[in-house]
């Protein structure tokens, strides 16, 4: 596994795993929980990784994503 991206907005968590489960790629968020616990001050973003094999499909979605402002 790789990381896609690092983030503390639940909106753009949704849709990245959304698109990305929507290509067929499984992804995981790790941090989730340590997030929550300190999320009064957003010091702990939440990682989105992905399979090593995935990464360039996945960079594509998060990059599309970017430029409809999505992401």
């Amino acid at each position: 596994m790789v990381e896609l991206t690092r983030t503390n907005d639940p909106v753009l968590l949704s849709w990245l795993m959304h698109a990305l489960a929507g290509d067929g790629v499984k992804a995981v968020v790790l941090d989730t929980h340590t997030s929550i616990l300190e999320g009064s001050i957003a010091a702990i973003p939440r990682r989105v990784m992905v399979p090593k094999d995935d990464e360039a499909k996945a960079r594509v979605i998060l990059h599309e994503g970017e430029m409809r402002g999505r992401a």
